[in-house]
């Protein structure tokens, strides 16, 4: 089996894919993108309560990275197009998350994404944003709809933890690029220094 590192953001999603990568006997670990001053604590809080579950149920220490994402998307709201700010934004998730693999020896990235449920997971958005990462992505989910992602969080005991009350994102533009093209994405970015805002990030990761 391989080693892979999910992005964990406290939905529902994310940790019903990390079960599926579990219970085939992958060694997982988490990377969370703090979005403070964007949101509030409940991320966080529900991520590692999602992780202690998961733990228990699989006898698998899952360790957790926390990554600052705030001052990413601050960069980003003030010197790109904030219509493709959601895209901009997975890319540097992306890249974050391969660092730390990287670190980690792991040979795969994974999210919850399922393909049309929001703006950034619509096809071309999707390759927009994976464009920007070498290592391979696995969706578990991909082909599962709502329904079916929340009868599985039911049944391994993550729902209640999902859906408890919590901040949504604020940085997510009013009227979010639901198509994008790759050289667009790729022209926005040149307005920002993408090694310094990654080395910043990685830097100030803490593993938990």
């Amino acid at each position: 089996m391989a080693r892979g590192v999910m992005l964990m953001s406290g939905g529902i999603d994310s940790p019903v894919s990390l079960h599926l990568l579990l219970r085939q006997g992958h060694e997982m670990m988490a990377v969370h993108m703090d979005n403070r001053p964007f949101t509030d604590d409940s991320p966080l809080e529900k991520v590692v309560d999602h992780l202690e579950i998961l733990r228990q149920r699989y006898r698998q220490p899952i360790p957790l990275y926390v990554l600052p994402h705030g001052p990413t998307q601050i960069t980003l709201m003030r010197q790109t197009d904030r219509h493709v700010g959601c895209v901009l934004c997975r890319r540097f998730m992306w890249r974050s998350a391969e660092r730390i693999a990287e670190r980690e020896g792991a040979t795969f990235l994974a999210t919850g994404e399922s393909l049309g449920q929001v703006a950034s997971q619509t096809l071309s958005n999707m390759r927009s944003a994976t464009a920007s990462v070498q290592l391979p992505i696995v969706r578990p989910l991909v082909g599962f709809d709502k329904l079916e992602i929340e009868a599985v969080a039911r049944s391994i005991g993550t729902y209640g933890i999902s859906t408890r009350p919590g901040l949504c994102c604020q940085a997510v533009p009013d009227r979010p690029a639901t198509k994008s093209h790759l050289l667009q994405i790729e022209k926005e970015e040149e307005r920002v220094d993408v090694d310094q805002i990654l080395d910043d990030v990685v830097r100030h990761a803490v593993r938990m």
